[in-house]
């Protein structure tokens, strides 16, 4: 008489034949090494935090963050403040980490457009913070008793439709933001390098060929 097989765990099931078993372990533990590895490189903790610096994680950030830490917006807001949605924490987390998604998609894909503009759902975000620090000064408490839809036809422009220079300015290129009255680092932290390492090769590259004598022989006059 055969003994009725017992049926395997779900933890036993999931693990791979014991000839596969060595392959496995290697390719799990290579993809977790890669894995933390990227999170390392990444500087992925940084992103935890309302730092601002951690926008600048990205080279291409860096005209954003020059505007931003010269405006009057750096004394009471940080990007998180204006860019990622405030009403709870679990939303909040939760629109950091798609939109961050999204960002370091693009930026390692090298996709990103020359001119960064907000997507929608972003601009709904900045809009919906532009309200809820300046409520005050958007609408009027005693007109919104007796004037009808005043709330409204108050709110319903975006703010940067008449207040475009603020707090990036209208222009962000790398000539607009003090490159060229003020090195880069007074303003950049020491451990951001704001040029590429591919773009520092290209200019050594450039100067190294313009600095070498011309080999062809000179005819005489």
């Amino acid at each position: 008489m055969t003994k009725p097989s017992r049926k395997k765990s779900l933890f036993r099931r999931l693990l791979p034949p014991k000839k596969w078993g060595l392959a496995a372990a290697l390719s799990m533990g290579a993809f977790l090494g890669l894995g933390f590895y990227v999170l390392k490189l990444s500087n992925a903790t940084s992103y935890l935090s309302d730092d601002p610096k951690a926008c600048i994680n990205c080279h291409v950030m860096v005209p954003q963050y020059l505007t931003w830490n010269k405006s009057s917006h750096r004394e009471v807001a940080s990007c998180n403040d204006c860019h990622v949605p405030q009403d709870n924490v679990f939303n909040q987390y939760y629109f950091k980490a798609m939109d961050g998604l999204y960002h370091s998609t693009i930026f390692t894909l090298r996709a990103e457009p020359e001119v960064i503009v907000a997507r929608e759902t972003s601009a709904e975000v900045i809009q919906n913070n532009c309200i809820r620090c300046h409520d005050t000064r958007i609408t009027d408490p005693k007109l919104m008793a007796t004037v009808d839809n005043h709330d409204f036809h108050r709110t319903d422009r975006t703010c940067w439709e008449c207040h475009r220079e603020v707090p990036h300015g209208r222009v962000k290129s790398l000539s607009a933001v003090g490159y060229q009255i003020e090195p880069v680092e007074m303003h950049v932290p020491e451990d951001r390098d704001v040029i590429p390492s591919w773009l520092k090769d290209y200019i050594a590259e450039e100067e190294e060929q313009d600095t070498v004598p011309s080999l062809q022989p000179t005819t005489p006059n």
